[in-house]
């Protein structure tokens, strides 16, 4: 028992030392992808800057992998409201390990542990390093999960869960389609609904991405590519519309979603890029809703509520990121170019920093 005890010290000291001598060793400053202006792709440079200070509650994380977002696009180009303040390092999203914690952090949280970071307007910060983040905005990261998935959690699953589960209040056995399944948030609202007992249909513009759907144990696979893919679904299932929709193009489907709702049937608009025309006689006939969706305006306790049921997700295995494709942080002018225009999506983008 004294050897044990006296190993299991060893071993303790030995992980402290190693932390100890990354803390000595690290630099002041760190690379980053640095934006100095608003524009296209182009103001997107990797630059030295200095790490980040931590304040007390915080902690410093030294990041392995970052979510690109196409919210990034946007604020790297000024669009729909999102104005930087400048030099900005953009990226919402990342995993990596603590390596520093601040003097108010309280237990929780300690040097070595694996953690989600979500972080927030207007610092942002993931694409670089290292990243401060606060306390509050952490999730443990289970050792099943990669970093590159780690950094695929908080953007797209949270998004999926207000949508399908606090905005739509989906239940077992409901009908659910899922727009785009292929794609990040697609892949985390499938998951979801099929963890809760849902009838999930999903959609995808690829033979990859079809296939992927399958693989996720959608009940029903279509083509958005095809004309009348909804008809198709409802035919499949035997149903006579669907009871949520989870729309992230509602700039071209929300007409014919709204056409194929079922009595009492919700769609949940998690993304738009423009205006569309709608026929109102479909939210008569269904008694349908359309809820917005606004992943910016998850509250304090809303976020503490999501990240219990994940985190429990993740545990269980039902929750498992797919990462379509990561890239070094010298190729991010590619990668943020993937983000908008590339078609037939597969899982998550990432931005691979260690």
């Amino acid at each position: 028992m004294q050897f044990k005890l006296f190993v299991s010290r060893i071993c303790s000291h030995s992980e402290k030392l190693v932390h100890l001598t990354q803390i000595r060793n690290m630099s002041n400053t760190m690379k980053a992808v640095v934006i100095q202006s608003t524009g296209d792709v182009s103001v997107l440079k990797v630059e030295s800057v200095p790490v980040p200070e931590l304040t007390s509650n915080q902690v410093l994380v030294k990041i392995h992998a970052a979510g690109l977002n196409p919210v990034d696009t946007y604020i790297r180009g000024k669009k729909f409201g999102y104005d930087p303040k400048l030099p900005a390092i953009l990226g919402g999203e990342a995993a990596g390990e603590i390596v520093k914690v601040g003097n108010q952090t309280g237990s929780k949280y300690k040097v070595g542990d694996r953690v989600i970071c979500c972080l927030r307007a207007p610092n942002y910060g993931g694409y670089a390093e290292f990243a401060a983040c606060g306390v509050g905005d952490l999730i443990p990261l289970p050792d099943k999960l990669t970093y590159s998935q780690g950094a695929a959690v908080y953007v797209p699953y949270f998004t999926a869960y207000k949508a399908l589960i606090a905005r739509c209040k989906l239940q077992p056995q409901e009908l659910v389609m899922v727009h785009g399944a292929s794609g990040a948030v697609g892949v985390a609202a499938t998951q979801i609904a099929k963890a809760h007992g849902a009838t999930v249909a999903g959609s995808a513009g690829s033979e990859e991405g079809m296939k992927l759907l399958k693989d996720l144990g959608a009940d029903v696979v279509v083509s958005h590519r095809e004309d009348g893919h909804l008809q198709k679904v409802l035919a499949t299932t035997g149903r006579q519309g669907f009871d949520v929709i989870l729309e992230n193009r509602a700039d071209i489907n929300l007409g014919i979603d709204l056409a194929a709702l079922g009595v009492g049937g919700r769609i949940a608009v998690v993304g738009s890029r423009g205006p569309v025309e709608v026929d109102p006689r479909n939210f008569i006939r269904a008694e349908g809703s359309v809820l917005g969706v606004n992943f910016w305006k998850i509250t304090e306790e809303e976020f503490i509520q999501y990240s219990s049921a994940l985190v429990a997700g993740m545990e269980k295995g039902w929750l498992s990121p797919v990462v379509g494709k990561e890239y070094a942080m010298e190729e991010i002018q590619q990668a943020h170019t993937d983000l908008i225009k590339s078609h037939g999506a597969y899982g998550k983008l990432v931005l691979k920093i260690r």
